[in-house]
């Protein structure tokens, strides 16, 4: 059987025969020692054919397909021109030899050339690589050398412009930033307390907070000169007057030292730092869950912004994290944990980075890894919709969230939740109605709004009037529409059945009324 083997160059597509393949017997270990010898590789690989690029642009939109596993239209032409038909029914007596597994596959499916990828033909591909300025006629030197440097350039540029006009990385940026202020933070505002208290032990049990000790050590610096003058002062950065009440007669009870001017002064610093990375750290927060409600709003809306901005991060990217199957997300930051269960053949982790969610707290203990696994399984579904989706909505995170809640309360409580096929219908129903709205008010304008208001309005009064005239007409009519055999028009809301009870009624009046005549004719 012949063997071509495919080349992708940066000047062209070069199809190679490999001849002497039955006499080598697919041996890698000779081809590797003859790869570097053009007389001996020479006489095993031959040229068939070679087919050059339009421009550069052309030679980078080639290079793409090649790099995603697909085959262009300009490449199968080529194969198709080159390469023997292939007849159906009959076993081809040829095979193409490929670097990608994801092209060759692609290639079989489209044209049913048989191709294969193996160590055999990388060891070609190799040393055509190697030689390849020497196959090509009237290539001058350098030309493959600037053709590779440019394509590699044009290659890299457009990958780095790939990845910086994706926003994903804003977040994973932004959330390293912020678990490093919140680590940094912790820890200066202790030592703000170790610091301070030297001098105002007490002030410790009365404030908890950290943020607001900060502002308090700033605000009170020496806690001798602190009156009832400050005591305004106080109860703004407080926001409780009895707090600061205790605060002062504290101060006046106060067993710490005494510090110079000097220390007070660098104590008021740190604080005043303290302060400012809380506050920076306020605003990175919401420029986090701004940024999370652009890129990912359904993962957002269903486990929160931090969590999902966590699981970003941890998968490398949006798109990284919707690839990933629900089992891989579920345990996705207990990488350490699963691997010892492996090695000691323990239990394997539960929950990883998704812990932190809500719903697993809220989860008994016996249902936290059912519920880790449900919730696992909707990340993943709002993961695949905030990537793949062309439009920013969050009706299916909602959704999502709403399923989980059900699902709480279907472990709680037993109340049988929704199908998972009826919540993402009206999912789609509500996002197509909510584009729908605003061609609507377009079309339709204020105007014809008011009409309809008007049309309600009547229709209301008329039903109102026919209500009020029925009991009128019946009072006066009696029972003579009996008597005289007419009866009153039926309305339409009315069901059959009623039409059909009444009918018997009737009938045994009008034998009644026979029964009553014979009578009077026999007295008679």
């Amino acid at each position: 059987m012949a063997l071509y083997v495919l080349y992708e160059s940066a000047s062209g597509y070069g199809l190679f025969l490999a001849h002497g393949i039955d006499e080598i017997g697919q041996n890698t270990e000779a081809v590797r020692t003859s790869v570097s010898d053009l007389n001996r590789f020479g006489k095993v690989v031959k040229l068939a054919a070679f087919s050059p690029y339009q421009s550069a642009l052309d030679a980078l939109n080639q290079c793409n397909a090649v790099s995603e596993g697909q085959m262009t239209d300009e490449l199968r032409n080529f194969l198709e021109l080159t390469l023997p038909k292939v007849k159906e029914g009959k076993k081809p007596k040829f095979s193409l030899g490929v670097s990608e597994p994801k092209l060759g596959s692609h290639i079989y499916e489209v044209t049913k050339i048989p191709c294969q990828s193996n160590e055999f033909v990388l060891e070609l591909l190799r040393g055509v690589r190697l030689h390849f300025d020497r196959f090509i006629e009237n290539l001058k030197p350098g030309d493959l050398e600037k053709a590779q440097l440019g394509l590699g350039h044009s290659y890299s540029r457009a990958k780095v412009k790939f990845n910086v006009n994706r926003v994903d990385n804003m977040v994973i940026q932004a959330i390293f930033i912020l678990d490093t202020l919140d680590k940094d933070v912790n820890s200066f505002s202790m030592r703000v307390r170790e610091w301070y208290s030297w001098h105002f032990p007490e002030l410790a049990k009365i404030v908890n907070d950290n943020y607001l000790y900060a502002k308090v050590a700033k605000y009170v610096e020496d806690k001798s000169q602190l009156s009832e003058e400050h005591l305004p002062g106080l109860t703004e950065i407080v926001n409780d007057e009895d707090k600061a009440k205790e605060i002062i007669e504290a101060a006046k009870a106060s067993m710490g030292q005494d510090l110079s001017p000097v220390d007070l002064i660098n104590v008021k610093q740190f604080a005043q730092r303290v302060m400012d990375l809380a506050e920076y750290r306020k605003k990175l927060y919401d420029y986090l869950v701004a940024k999370m409600n652009d890129i990912a709003p359904n993962l957002a809306a269903l486990i929160g912004e931090v969590v999902g901005a966590r699981l970003i991060s941890h998968a490398g990217s949006l798109t990284n994290l919707a690839k990933c199957p629900s089992s891989t997300l579920q345990i996705l930051g207990a990488e350490k944990a699963l691997f010892r269960a492996l090695k000691t053949r323990g239990n394997t982790p539960k929950y990883g980075l998704i812990f932190h969610s809500s719903f697993i707290g809220r989860a008994s203990a016996r249902n936290k890894g059912r519920m880790a696994r449900y919730l696992a399984n909707k990340c993943s579904i709002a993961s695949r919709i905030d990537c793949f989706l062309d439009k920013s909505t969050t009706t299916f995170g909602e959704k999502l969230r709403e399923q989980v809640e059900e699902r709480l309360e279907f472990y709680d409580k037993g109340v049988a939740p929704r199908k998972n096929i009826d919540v993402m219908k009206s999912a789609i129903d509500t996002v197509d109605s909510k584009e729908d709205e605003p061609m609507e008010d377009i079309v339709n304008g204020d105007a014809n709004e008011e009409p309809k208001t008007d049309k309600k309005k009547k229709k209301k009064e008329k039903r109102k009037l026919e209500q009020e005239d029925e009991p009128e007409k019946n009072d006066v009519n009696g029972g003579s529409n009996v008597e005289d055999g007419t009866a009153e028009k039926k309305k339409k809301k009315k069901k059959s059945k009623d039409n059909s009870e009444d009918l018997p009624v009737a009938a045994s009046e009008g034998k009644k009324k026979k029964k009553k005549k014979s009578r009077t004719e026999d007295s008679d």
